[in-house]
């Protein structure tokens, strides 16, 4: 076991556990920030998306001895009364159903608006690829991006 101050949120936190630790479980069982969902555990669905000094990451796994200093941001410090415009336009184009991959979807739209501010359907459909959504929302998902760059 080794301690890791680490900074998420905007909150530092220090954290006791081994260095091979993804991530995803400190997140959640740690720091009690559910948020991040885990879905397939090997980093090919999504829903564990966090950003990582702003770039998306799959918090399955990326182990906690890879953080260093970088800050961590999950959907919980994306907005915390739900205001960002992906989050507003994720709501005014009803993407979600049963909404497990949302806060995976919405992290990385995030880090994509942060590095295009107006991409195209060819540029959301790009960067988002690799996040599933099992009840196939896509065309909503791509939708509520447009909405939200023009909005941010």
């Amino acid at each position: 076991m080794s301690t890791f101050n680490i900074q998420v949120n905007g909150v530092a936190h220090s954290v006791e556990v081994d260095d091979s630790t993804p991530i995803l479980w400190v997140l959640r069982d740690h720091l009690s920030l559910v948020g991040t969902k885990y879905g397939c555990g090997i980093g090919q669905c999504g829903a564990c998306t966090i950003h990582l000094d702003g770039v998306a990451m799959r918090s399955c796994s990326l182990p906690i001895s890879a953080v260093g200093d970088k800050k961590i941001t999950t959907i919980e410090g994306l907005s915390t009364d739900g205001t960002h415009p992906l989050q507003e336009a994720w709501v005014e184009h009803d993407v979600p159903q049963c909404g497990y991959c949302q806060a995976g979807q919405i992290m990385t739209a995030a880090a994509l608006l942060k590095e295009n501010g107006n991409p195209s359907d060819d540029e959301i459909k790009s960067a988002m690829h690799g996040n599933i959504c099992r009840c196939g929302t896509y065309n909503r998902i791509r939708a509520a991006v447009k909405t939200a760059a023009k909005n941010s």
